[in-house]
């Protein structure tokens, strides 16, 4: 795959000064007047000509038609195109400071030394650090680490404007999108089937996520008031099953008042956020699966998964970090507390973020390959137009495929560590999802 993209970049360069010619025929030296060379130097438009495709909003406001000599349809699909690479350029920049945070404070926490020039480079050095720190457990140690999986939602609203405004052929208003089964979220007016994310504490009905001050049975991240494994806890760590209070993590039955969300046994009504069904209409609805969006252009299904993967909005994951046995309990306890502190932050993108991402990443690799292959045809304007477009395009079309490259690089790595974080080696490892 890097051998095509560095031929098609090569291939452009070689098109836009064969277009340029005579004018521009030291395109790999210097342009007339003597300006240092390459792709842009010295083409019409490519310097201070080119219009501002710097963000979605900015390409918005671009008149291809007038500006390039494009037809209305290759105009739109420039647009929708430039939009697409602005937006990918945009959240891939996003993912790759979020994963070298999460990955780059996990390691540090581990004992690593030094800075890390990205998300992936951080989160190789977490991967080695956890190794070397699950080395010093010995070989009878058992580590089991449970999460409730975070939650990544997009507004199903969103979607639908952007097809609308994109796309001519999308009516605005009554644009069809459809959510994975089961995966609907909104205000629910009715009673709700699912779950319950409540605004407060309260009762649930159900298996609560979060805190329980009374009556609670099940696995407790934070203290524990009661027993543990049967024996007395006055407000300390639990490793195994908490009975009585738990004031962050929980996972189970709580018989007061929960915290969090509520896994509901039956339909409810839900004060908060209602996932699954409603027996009414949904609120401001949201899709914590996959979204279908109405049939549209390519180009223009590029730039609204771009536009949707950087504005969803995520909640990290619950992780419970458990290490019985170990020969070493200081690094154990540190183990414990810098994974509990910075996997729910990398789950977001393993879990929550990962299979959108790489779709997004793919479809926008797959329009702006084809842009690339048909610009040349474009313009109508003759060479000097030609030249201009290729030119003014080339470096966020560049920009964008190394974007979706760096985009499937991060969810790749964020996976790795996911998966490092309870492998197996001196320690026997273990790790249940919720």
């Amino acid at each position: 795959m890097a051998r095509s993209i560095l031929w098609k970049a090569s291939s452009l360069s070689i098109l836009v000064c064969g277009l340029a010619a005579p004018a521009l025929m030291n395109c790999g030296g210097k342009a007339p007047g003597g300006a240092p060379g390459g792709l842009t130097s010295g083409i019409p438009g490519a310097g201070g000509g080119c219009p501002d495709l710097g963000s979605a909003e900015a390409v918005a406001k671009v008149d291809f038609v007038d500006q390039f000599k494009v037809s209305a349809e290759n105009g739109a699909k420039l647009k929708a195109g430039l939009q697409a690479s602005a937006e990918i350029q945009a959240f891939s920049a996003k993912l790759d400071a979020d994963l070298k945070a999460a990955c780059g404070g996990l390691a540090k926490d581990l004992g690593v030394t030094g800075d890390f020039k990205s998300g992936e480079d951080s989160c190789k050095a977490a991967a080695e650090a956890m190794k070397g720190a699950r080395a010093k457990f010995g070989a009878k140690a058992k580590l089991q680490i449970d999460t409730t999986p975070p939650r990544c939602e997009a507004s199903m609203n969103m979607v639908a404007d952007c097809a609308a405004k994109c796309d001519a052929s999308v009516t605005p208003g009554s644009a069809k999108v459809e959510c994975e089964p089961g995966k609907l979220s909104g205000s629910c007016s009715a009673e709700c089937s699912g779950s319950c994310e409540m605004k407060g504490a309260a009762k649930c009905d159900g298996t609560c996520s979060g805190s329980c001050e009374a009556s609670f049975k099940g696995a407790c991240g934070g203290t524990c008031d009661g027993k543990c494994d049967g024996k007395t806890s006055k407000g300390a760590t639990c490793n195994g099953t908490c009975e009585g209070t738990c004031s962050a993590n929980a996972k189970g039955s709580c018989g007061g008042k929960c915290n969090g969300s509520c896994e509901l046994k039956a339909k409810a009504k839900c004060e908060g956020t209602c996932t699954g069904s409603c027996t009414a209409e949904f609120k401001e609805p949201k899709c914590t699966g996959e979204v279908t969006p109405p049939k549209m252009s390519a180009e223009c299904k590029a730039h609204c998964d771009a536009e949707i993967s950087g504005k969803l909005e995520c909640k990290p994951a619950q992780v419970i970090v458990r290490v019985e046995g170990s020969a070493d309990a200081s690094a154990a306890a540190n183990y414990k507390a810098a994974l509990e502190k910075a996997l729910p932050a990398i789950l977001v993108i393993a879990e929550g973020q990962a299979k959108q991402a790489n779709k997004t990443a793919a479809n926008v690799s797959v329009v702006i390959e084809g842009l690339q292959g048909s610009i040349q045809g474009m313009a109508s304007g003759g060479v000097a137009a030609g030249a201009k477009l290729a030119g003014c395009v080339a470096a966020p079309f560049k920009g964008a495929i190394d974007a979706a490259a760096s985009v499937k690089a991060d969810v790749k790595v964020s996976v790795d560590v996911k998966a490092s974080a309870s492998a197996s080696g001196s320690a026997s490892g273990s790790g249940k999802t919720g």
